[in-house]
């Protein structure tokens, strides 16, 4: 009797630059079940197929892995504000709240991305894709407030952008109440019995236009 001849692993090939998309998005789901803790390097090359090696042609350790996702998330915030103002009402007010809005709702449909991007021990801070896409996302901010307090002509601030500066009193308050709102959900604090509707209905109840 022939004995059975053992299946080989199979091992995925990935081509320009996949490898590097594939442990991006391995990544996030493990955040999403289980916290930025349980993401490994070596355990993602598992997954993946692939040799434990190979992440390290992309990220060599798992802050510059955290890091690139940070600020793929703030990219993705900052569309996603920049879209929320332009379609709101031309009013100030209008503009604000609909940042504020596009800002939960946000964090509500990327938990993973969220967690990420504001868990400061986890990155490399002065990663300049990071800080390019930070200052992006909290620009919108700024300029929104700006628009609400007179700001110059244009609507937006003179002065450089969040991380460089000393956070002036608006722009906290305005950044402090988005975000608690949305941390409040992710941890479930915020529970059926106090928004029914959900959370898109509770952003439109908490960021009223007028």
């Amino acid at each position: 009797m022939k004995p059975k001849r053992k299946r080989a692993a199979t091992r995925t090939t990935y081509h320009h630059g996949g490898l590097r998309d594939a442990l991006m998005n391995a990544a996030l789901d493990a955040v999403a079940r289980d916290g930025t803790q349980a993401v490994s390097l070596r355990e993602l090359a598992r997954e993946l197929g692939v040799s434990h090696s190979a992440p390290g042609h992309h990220f060599p350790d798992r802050t510059s892995l955290f890091t690139a996702l940070a600020a793929e998330g703030f990219a993705r915030l900052h569309t996603a504000l920049a879209e929320g103002v332009a379609a709101a009402a031309n009013t100030p007010v209008a503009r604000l709240n609909a940042a504020g809005r596009a800002y939960v709702l946000f964090a509500a449909e990327n938990p993973a991305y969220f967690e990420v991007m504001f868990h400061p021990k986890l990155l490399r801070q002065d990663d300049p894709a990071l800080e390019i896409s930070r200052d992006n996302a909290s620009r919108v901010l700024q300029e929104a407030i700006a628009a609400l307090q007179g700001g110059n002509k244009r609507g937006k601030l003179q002065s450089a952008p969040v991380r460089g500066m000393s956070l002036d009193i608006p722009v906290l308050h305005a950044w402090s109440v988005a975000h608690g709102l949305a941390s409040l959900w992710l941890n479930g604090n915020i529970t059926t019995e106090m928004a029914p509707a959900g959370i898109e209905a509770l952003t439109r109840r908490m960021f009223k236009s007028e």
